[in-house]
């Protein structure tokens, strides 16, 4: 049969391209202001305004700049994740007997084990994208580049080392797939089980709840919700990084990062693109959690019903 978990893996990466390509623009819109800090003294523009003002400067394909290397990070990204995680939940549950849903504590191993290998893995891809949004942001590029021009400009300016800046905060963001797996999991295990209680006080005394495709895409927003707002200032700081920033260069470590932006530019600086990150965060969250479960439902339906296909 094939591995349980790479079904989950499978679904995850298509999960994951379908919300990415979605919510994309935003993505966009939160990583200029993350990285441009020379607009700090400008008049803050609401999304729509942000969105309608790089359509009109740069033109429309400028709100999907980038998106070739972000579809297949996430793609990798959510892969790994949802390979690592469902393998290491699957080990948690063999290993004990009795209830079937983690527990707090084993929710956060699993997505610290998940999180770091992914982390670690899809850095480079992230690298390369936000290096393009990045360029445009800042406009040091007039001209825009590929990814491969990109890559190749990566390697010749600043070594194999390129593909790995940012790492540092990027492993510390482990925390954001941690909050919001585990918050999810609870979540997830509290609503059944109020659910479950409700069917069999009913008198149906075997039944278990099954919650439906909102479910899912309600807690997932929630969790991200929960998730990007404990740990947006290390997304500043892991995107300055990753984009090659001039103000990045200075930053010793993910922390020290933290507080030279804190230093100089205030809170502000910290939650600089939050609403856009937010919203897209939660959207993309969303559409991810439902969609993966779905997609995932599908493919074991479709290996069962072709036995051949799953030996």
């Amino acid at each position: 049969m094939v591995n349980d978990g790479l079904i989950h893996a499978a679904a995850g990466a298509a999960g994951g391209m379908v919300a990415m390509t979605a919510t994309y623009p935003l993505v966009v819109v939160s990583t200029r202001e993350s990285v441009d800090t020379q607009d700090s003294n400008k008049a803050k523009k609401s999304i729509l305004e942000a969105l309608q003002a790089i359509r009109k400067d740069k033109g429309w394909s400028a709100l999907y700049r980038g998106i070739g290397p972000c579809l297949v990070a996430v793609a990798v990204t959510n892969g790994f994740y949802y390979f690592f995680y469902e393998n290491m939940r699957g080990a948690i549950l063999k290993s004990r007997e009795g209830s079937k849903a983690l527990s707090t504590l084993e929710s956060m191993l699993a997505g610290f084990v998940a999180g770091s290998c992914t982390s670690i893995l899809s850095n480079p891809v992230w690298v390369v994208q936000t290096t393009q949004i990045g360029q445009d942001a800042s406009g040091q590029s007039k001209s825009r580049m590929g990814v491969m021009q990109t890559i190749s400009t990566l390697l010749k300016n600043h070594g194999i080392s390129a593909f790995f800046r940012g790492v540092g905060p990027a492993l510390v963001l482990v925390v954001n797939p941690i909050i919001q797996y585990t918050v999810f999991e609870q979540l997830k295990n509290m609503l059944i089980k109020r659910r479950t209680a409700k069917l069999r006080a009913g008198g149906l005394s075997t039944a278990v709840a099954v919650l439906t495709d909102l479910d899912y895409f309600l807690l997932g927003a929630l969790s991200k919700l929960v998730a990007t707002g404990l740990s947006y200032p290390y997304i500043v700081v892991k995107n300055r990084l990753q984009a090659g920033s001039e103000e990045a260069k200075r930053y010793r470590s993910a922390l020290h990062g933290v507080l030279t932006i804190a230093r100089e530019e205030g809170m502000e600086g910290l939650y600089r693109g939050l609403s856009s990150k937010l919203l897209q965060s939660v959207l993309t969250a969303a559409i991810l959690f439902a969609s993966q479960k779905r997609i995932y439902e599908l493919t074991k339906q479709v290996l069962a019903t072709a036995p051949v296909l799953a030996k």
